[in-house]
């Protein structure tokens, strides 16, 4: 009901307000302002800072500390118009890394540029996708957000839009801010401290210097410490059924067998349970004569987060035109994930099904011999006759699997603007980069180790022993897994002169180019790579982590050029003409790799070299004082990562769950399969030339809009716009390749994983010139002031109106994502709306009510056969296997904050975030998020209610 009252609310405002605006088309045109000329985002001009022929939002100092909002992230995230972006709990075993991202209409993180001051920051990849935990969010002055494609202007990968961050200048207080933020349950305390301080105005002492250091951190949020989340069988009802959640692991602690003879029989069982009659491990339950384990209980919500900076930035003036300036930034980003202990099926013997040679593990089969052989009898099973056995195996007593992701950036820019025959001018030497440590925490254990404890019997994974956390503590990984160092230097160099008289005034022309080198380096540990042709003394592999990594020491070139015109062609009318040329070098490869044949990838010039010249055209009209049309249209290009082209061949970890996607039973792949399962996936680069190499994307963009201004207490504004993508660059889903006979039939290969030590079923997920894509929808911002005897007060309602996020890929035809998952496991919300109401009743108090809202989805469809819910019975015990489709509820929560100015320079802010305590929507199977279950923690917010206390002094 909520979401149908805000859908014909959008529908209503659009069709009122234009209403009211044709009736004042007849107005005359008021006269144009006298202010100050500024550079905008979305423009390389200055020009009078006014609403533009492009949708700009901008977010005040004032506005970001109304959000409570702790951190840059969490700042862009609230945002309507972003979605799709990464978050922090996709770290815990998501694909996450430590990466928090921003994207502008569900396009993508890739396609969203990141700036700092109007500059490029050093991406967390070989794109141009930046870490916002690098960004310190109390430096920042202003946010400002263009929701229309830039790559005219920026370049290449503005596709979906540009963030900006400002950050503070010209200050000369010092300023000393301290939060904390409690929620009511425990759990995710968080708290911040920052000093900045400034030292000359730059206008009357012509210089200035601006420093500031902040510190935050973000305790850990455990899964057990939410109801809604603390256990892999959550109950729930749904059309007055009765059902569970029923997401748990057949790796348990202890192991469970898996023993299949040559007469065609299988058995699955627990040692442990046969033995004692009950599942007496932790966090573990019998079902099925097995003992399965609760992994959801044991996973971070919010993982621990911990981030210093160090901001400082300088501004001379070398004359009455001229100013030279610099500006540094250095931070620390540390995000600790948690989650389950590592869940690791292992060979004790296994018979290749093609060649029928059997094949016995050394170290195993003391504890098969002792723990399972005694009791397959009992199974059916004559030991003699056993031709494969395997153990599904929790390693519980080396603990939770962290991983220390930390992330220290540097960016450096120095440059000098000046204004010289009329002519303003701007050059920049930017460098910035990011080096990223993964360090094994706990839980993850080196194979050899264990084998070898294994073998001498001082460990039998089929046992309950009390000593087993010491008795594993040698396996147990302390070390660094991987770092990954990315790099770019950049010399730029801008111009803007108004040129010539027109109608409605001078022309203005701005113009630059940009020279740009991007280094990538991805080092990961022997550990992490494993053994193989390249390291053939290398035996060592990681039980529960992601040994097959090879390293990347790549770089790039890249160059483009811009010219821009804007031309007042009538006292009330400005048309802008843009123009781009980008230029990209072939990926240059520094190190060999080695090919799946083993063959060598010498080191070399790899895929295809990539240039386009790419246009905007926009325009605004102001036919009266209250109104303002405005609308743009224009091209862009996206060149392939030197990931998409140079990665090699590496281990892309495990699939979700599937049935056997090879259907023949003749196909020798048929034969390993074990039914419905996780498999393994493989990645590798597209590094092919010519015809076969990948090729730049493509994309259209236009956008229609207006701002209406019927009283000076009353502002509307709706922009409709609408993206088009081509040859977009991507692999195939896990849903397509698994679920797809022809395309299972050509991606999926057997494969020897050294860790399990027998051949398994893997895809392989290489980038190709695979989709196009449309999105398309409408963003609305409405502004209402108003003073009374009360007080002042404002209210202003954002949001973002989805009318389609579809995809086309060639053999599996267009899906949409709009109110559902899409096969990549991507939910576009129809609507994301914020409604910010204050009241400032003195000098002294402002109180804010803040309304947030998404709307609901299609759940994830559960089959009967996917094993992942369960019915429930009339005495609350488990039944069958059931199917279900459903629909996740729609979220609103309310955030109150009141802000009282003290005494003079102090000023305290208190708030409540989610003030009603409202639970994050149910979803019944969490394929993109972490190892979270019960919710979505991409798209909701865990916390529950939060109260917060700000303190801000200045001297």
């Amino acid at each position: 009901m909520v979401e149908k009252m805000l859908s014909r609310s959008v529908r209503l405002m659009f069709v009122g307000s234009v209403a009211m605006g044709a009736g004042l088309l007849a107005q005359t045109a008021a006269a144009q302002e006298a202010v100050q000329r500024v550079e905008i985002t979305g423009s390389s001009i200055k020009r009078i800072a006014k609403e533009g022929a492009l949708p700009v939002q901008t977010l005040t100092r004032k506005d970001i500390e109304q959000s409570g909002a702790t951190n840059v992230a969490d700042l862009v995230a609230a945002l309507p118009a972003m979605q799709g972006f990464i978050t922090a709990s996709t770290s815990v075993n998501g694909g996450g890394g430590g990466v928090q991202t921003a994207s502008v209409h569900a396009i993508g993180t890739e396609y969203t540029l990141v700036l700092l001051n109007g500059r490029r920051m050093a991406p967390y990849n070989t794109g141009s996708a930046v870490n916002l935990a690098s960004i310190p969010l109390s430096a920042v002055e202003r946010v400002e957000i263009l929701t229309d494609g830039a790559s005219t202007l920026y370049g290449s990968d503005a596709i979906a839009g540009v963030v900006n961050f400002i950050l503070k200048k010209n200050q000369t207080a010092l300023e000393l801010e301290a939060t904390i933020n409690k929620p009511k349950e425990s759990g995710g305390q968080s708290s911040n401290f920052a000093i900045s301080k400034g030292f000359g105005d730059l206008e009357a002492d012509g210089f200035n210097i601006q420093m500031a250091y902040s510190h935050d951190e973000q305790k850990v949020l455990k899964a057990t410490q939410r109801k809604f989340s603390n256990s892999g069988v959550h109950k729930f009802s749904e059309d007055g059924k009765e059902y569970a959640i029923y997401q748990t692991s057949i790796n348990s602690n202890p192991a469970n067998a898996d023993v299949y003879d040559s007469l065609g029989n299988n058995v699955t069982f627990s040692p442990l349970l046969v033995n004692s009659g009950k599942c007496s491990g932790e966090n573990t339950f019998e079902r099925g004569g097995v003992c399965r384990y609760d992994y959801a209980a044991t996973v971070d919500l919010i993982p621990e987060l911990k981030r210093d900076s160090f901001f400082s930035s300088g501004s001379v003036k070398l004359g009455k035109e001229t100013t030279l300036f610099g500006e540094a930034v250095i931070s620390r980003f540390t995000n600790t994930a948690r989650f389950a202990p590592p869940a690791q099926p292992l060979t004790t013997m296994s018979t290749d099904p093609v060649t029928g040679v059997k094949s016995v593990n050394p170290a195993y089969i003391g504890a098969y011999n002792t723990s399972v052989a005694p009791l397959l009898a009992a199974q059916g099973i004559n030991p003699a006759d056993v031709t494969d056995a395997y153990f599904y195996y929790r390693a519980h007593d080396a603990g939770g699997r962290a991983d220390a992701y930390k992330t220290d950036a540097k960016h450096f820019a120095v440059g000098i603007e000046s204004n010289l025959a009329g002519w303003d001018y701007t050059a920049t030497y930017t460098h910035s980069e990011n080096t990223q440590k993964d360090d094994a925490v706990s839980g993850y254990m080196s194979a050899n180790t264990f084998d070898a404890l294994v073998k001498s019997g001082a460990y039998n994974p089929y046992i309950l022993n009390p000593n087993a956390q010491a008795i594993l503590a040698p396996a147990v990984l302390k070390q660094t897994l991987g770092v990954v160092k990315s790099k770019i230097d950049v010399l730029s160099a801008h111009t803007s002169k108004e040129l010539f008289q027109m109608t409605g005034g001078k022309a203005s022309f701005g113009s630059g180019i940009d020279f740009t080198k991007q280094s990538y380096n991805d080092a990961p540990s022997e550990l992490s790579q494993g053994p193989g042709p390249q390291h053939p003394t290398w035996t060592d592999t990681i039980i529960g982590g992601g040994t097959g990594a090879q390293p990347l020491d790549a770089t790039r070139q890249n160059w483009g050029a811009f010219g821009e015109l804007l031309m007042p062609v009538m006292s009330n009318m400005d048309v802008t003409a843009a123009v781009r040329y980008d230029s990209y070098d072939a990926v240059k490869k520094n190190n060999a790799s080695y090919e799946p044949s083993g063959t060598i990838a010498a080191p070399g010039t790899l895929g295809n070299s990539a240039s386009n010249a790419t246009y905007k055209l926009s325009a605004r009209y102001q036919p009266t004082q209250n109104l303002l049309l405005r609308g743009s249209y224009g091209t862009g290009f996206k060149a392939a990562t030197m990931n998409d082209v140079a990665d090699p061949l590496k281990n892309g970890g495990s699939s979700s769950f599937f049935p056997c996607p090879i259907t023949n039973p003749t196909d020798a792949r048929f034969l390993y399969c074990r039914g419905e399962q996780e498999y393994g996936l493989l990645t590798k680069g597209n590094a092919a030339t010519g015809a076969n190499g990948l090729k730049p994307e493509e994309s259209k963009q236009s956008a229609l809009g207006f701002r209406f201004e019927p009283t000076s207490s009353l502002s509307v504004g709706l922009d409709w716009w609408d993206v088009k993508l081509r040859n977009q660059i991507q692999s195939l889903s896990q849903d397509q390749i698994f679920t797809n006979p022809a395309l299972a039939d050509k991606f999926i290969s057997i494969y020897y994983d050294p860790i399990q030590k027998s051949n398994v079923l893997v895809a392989t997920l290489s980038p190709v010139n695979l989709a196009s894509s449309h999105y398309q929808g409408l963003d609305w911002d409405t502004t209402y002031k108003n003073s009374s005897s009360i007080g002042k007060f404002s209210a202003n309602w954002s949001g973002t109106y989805m009318l389609k996020a579809e995809q086309d890929v060639p053999g599996v035809g267009v899906e949409s994502s709009v109110g559902r998952f899409d096969s990549y496991d991507q939910v576009t919300f129809r609507v994301i709306s914020r409604l910010v109401m204050s009241l400032k009743s003195s000098d002294q108090f402002t109180n804010s009510l803040t309304v947030n809202y998404r709307s609901g989805y299609h759940d994830k469809y559960i089959g009967a056969g996917d094993g992942q819910l369960r019915s429930v019975n009339a005495d609350g015990s488990l039944g069958s296997y059931a199917g279900l489709a459903r629909d996740v509820e729609s979220y609103m929560t309310f955030d109150w904050q009141l802000k009282a100015n003290v005494v003079k320079n102090l000023t305290i802010t208190g708030g409540v975030r989610n003030l009603f305590n409202q639970d994050p929507p149910l979803t019944i199977r969490n394929t993109g998020g972490g190892n979270q279950v019960g919710y979505d923690g991409r798209y909701t917010d865990p916390l529950g209610r939060t109260f917060y206390l700000t303190g801000n002094y200045k001297f």
